[in-house]
């Protein structure tokens, strides 16, 4: 018998079901869902890396074609792109050098002077002697090829990575001279200390850099100084270490500067044939032909 009182239960209400977002494939979605290869090229983007949809498709072809795998994929990804940053930032260090001419080692002619140690200037082109902040220099009359070499090594620290800047020693002078004149001289010398080789070509070349400044042998000796010995300094020179307290016009401060450049460094005195001179004693051709 049942109880009047009690009043029958209402049947419970069915749970609702949440509501769930249209899926990727939803084809009632407004917003089109970006695809993974935009998100790629937009992440590419973002990072600056320039890849174009063309150079993606053509990995992702070649990847199915050759079943290669996840390393070789993303290294097919990035490599040209690695590499092409790679080329850009050795041109820009070459072009920051101020090279005066192109000048190659295999563009040397080694025969011409055989004296020249072509294996210590092979060794010199890796570079070592930059990373362990070796000052080099080299000694000897003018037209042996002094400056094709040092030049040629200077290109070649380039392409290895370091930042190599040449300049004359007349240049210098009268760069660090203007600094004395407009009150730029720290931030000269903070430019000229810098980078990781330095070099300074054409030292006792003529009187011209002295006359250019009274102050011009203490000026040299600042820029010497203030990069040893962490940095690089390449030297190239037409005057024997004897005769430098007579080119620099003060003794004691050639004799500080000598000891700067020359302790510890790699000096390679170049005796042999000018080929300037050479080249000058070749007979003219004939009227109607041009020399090779």
């Amino acid at each position: 018998m049942t109880n009047p009182r009690k009043r029958p239960r209402k049947p419970s209400a069915k749970p609702r079901k949440a509501a769930t977002d249209p899926t990727p494939t939803d084809p009632t979605r407004k917003t089109p869902m970006v695809s993974l290869r935009d998100q790629i090229l937009a992440d590419f983007a973002a990072l600056r890396v320039p890849l174009s949809g063309e150079q993606l498709d053509e990995v992702l072809r070649t990847t199915e074609q050759q079943a290669l795998s996840h390393l070789e994929f993303l290294q097919r990804l990035v490599g040209t792109q690695a590499q092409q940053r790679r080329e850009r930032a050795i041109e820009r260090r070459i072009r920051d050098a101020c090279f005066r001419e192109v000048k190659l080692l295999e563009d040397f002619n080694w025969k011409f002077n055989a004296a020249i140690d072509r294996a210590q200037i092979e060794q010199l082109a890796t570079g070592e002697f930059v990373r362990r902040g070796d000052n080099l220099v080299f000694v000897g009359q003018s037209g042996v090829g002094k400056s094709h070499l040092v030049q040629a090594l200077g290109r070649q620290c380039c392409v290895l990575g370091y930042h190599v800047r040449y300049t004359t020693s007349a240049k210098l002078l009268q760069d660090l001279t203007a600094g004395l004149a407009d009150q730029t001289l720290p931030a000269r010398l903070n430019y000229w200390t810098r980078f990781e080789w330095l070099i300074i070509d054409e030292f006792g070349f003529d009187r011209l850099e002295r006359t250019l400044s009274p102050q011009a042998a203490n000026l040299l000796y600042k820029v010497i100084d203030g990069r040893s010995p962490q940095r690089s300094t390449g030297l190239v020179t037409n005057i024997d270490f004897e005769a430098w307290a007579d080119y620099l016009g003060d003794p004691p401060l050639a004799m500080a500067f000598l000891d700067r450049v020359v302790d510890g460094a790699i000096l390679l005195k170049i005796r042999g044939r000018s080929y300037r001179a050479h080249r000058a004693q070749r007979p003219s051709p004939p009227s109607g032909e041009t020399s090779s």
